[in-house]
């Protein structure tokens, strides 16, 4: 019965349109963050795949050849890059990493055999750090002297021309990646007054390197045993960025005048854009919620003022504080209770509208729970600050 009168008491000068108010604003701002946090994590996972339009940023970069290039000094020394220059790059903040593709300094024949017929030609061989590579192959890796074959990886793009270009116009099968994974190679290493022939075989295409690959372990032996004067200085760089398409990259690259490979940088802004615009969606929706926290503050103060009396009232019957301050709690509780589902709600529903146009593009849209996880912390937190706010203004009042 006193619960009632308490209660009767103190709700009178509630208003409802103030409550109503705040639960809009603050619908409104958790509903953009959740959705635009989800659509976030939607299509990011995009990046993983390397085919796709949007990935994971490496810039291969190389130095501008100008002029007559090397045909007046003869060694490319000009296109390399010096310590110092790869010093200089590894120490950007933009670049998480950077690997060297080291050449081969000796002649390279490969050739071919399969059905019935048999095909050669020279041939260019590269090596990088294995953690660059966007393919993982059974078997990558070169012991001399123990291992069977060398392992190949090359462009999707090579094998592209082969099958579209090449062997359309000369009648030649075409073969998929599967069967031109069977086929062996061999390959003839010449210089340094010597040669030698070894078996390959292809094990993986990327979509990423535009090169023909081999282990580091074989392109340091074989320039060991082939080459007498092997340069260490590369002549093109793979750089991992720390954030996609991060236009001080860019800026850095204009200003020493390197060139980039491909169209991974037009990618990169793709991925950086959807980054910006994200983030400035989630800001504007957390700048929406705090503003609805402070009205609901603002609210129970002008409430608490109201209702001033009838709380000295409530003290002098023996009420305390937490017991007058519940019947705020119970209201602030419940109006956040009805935000959060239905934001989740809102979230959940723009999720499923655009999950079959992201599933046209490749994109299989991720788990809705670590968005819900986030909305119910973010709620948790408004409703704590509103508790503690409510709590010490009643005190005070007592």
């Amino acid at each position: 019965m006193s619960k009632n009168i308490v209660w009767r008491l103190l709700r009178r000068n509630i208003s409802a349109g103030q409550i109503a108010g705040y639960a809009l604003a603050n619908l409104v701002g958790l509903a953009i963050v959740l959705t635009a946090i989800q659509f976030y994590r939607d299509v990011t996972t995009v990046w993983d795949d390397e085919d796709s339009f949007i990935s994971k940023d490496y810039l291969i970069i190389s130095k501008k050849v100008s002029g007559l290039g090397s045909f007046m000094s003869g060694d490319g020394e000009s296109t390399r890059f010096s310590e110092a220059e790869i010093a200089d790059i590894a120490s950007q903040p933009w670049a998480r990493n950077v690997g060297r593709f080291n050449s081969a300094a000796f002649n390279v024949y490969a050739k071919v055999s399969f059905g019935g017929s048999s095909m050669g030609s020279d041939l260019f061989l590269e090596s990088i750090p294995d953690d660059f590579f966007d393919v993982s192959p059974k078997g990558w890796g070169y012991e001399p002297g123990r291992s069977e074959f060398v392992p190949v990886i090359i462009s999707k793009d090579y094998l592209s021309l082969y099958n579209f270009g090449f062997a359309t116009s000369r009648g030649m099968p075409q073969v998929s990646e599967e069967v031109i994974g069977m086929v062996p190679l061999q390959l003839s290493l010449s210089g340094n007054g010597r040669q030698q022939w070894v078996n390959a075989r292809i094990v993986g295409f990327s979509s990423r390197l535009n090169t023909i690959a081999v282990p580091e372990e074989f392109m340091d032996w074989a320039n060991r045993e082939f080459s007498a004067n092997a340069s260490e200085s590369p002549s093109r760089l793979i750089v991992m960025l720390d954030k996609p398409g991060d236009p001080q990259a860019e800026s850095f690259l204009d200003e020493h005048d390197y060139e980039t490979a491909g169209d991974r940088a037009a990618n990169g802004k793709a991925a950086y854009f959807l980054s910006l615009v994200t983030t400035v969606v989630i800001a504007v929706g957390l700048v929406i919620s705090l503003l609805a926290f402070f009205i609901l503050l603002l609210s129970i103060y002008l409430l608490l003022q109201k209702n001033r009396d009838k709380i000295h009232q409530l003290m002098q019957l023996g009420y305390s504080p937490a017991q007058v301050a519940r019947y705020y709690n119970i209201i602030i509780t419940t109006v956040n209770a009805v935000v959060i589902i239905s934001a989740i709600t809102v979230m959940l529903v723009a999720s499923h509208k655009w999950r079959e146009p992201l599933s046209t593009l490749g994109i299989e849209p991720t788990s809705s729970w670590p968005t819900i996880g986030i909305g119910l912390a973010i709620i948790v937190l408004i409703s704590a600050g509103n508790l503690i706010a409510v709590s010490r203004n009643v005190r005070k009042s007592f």
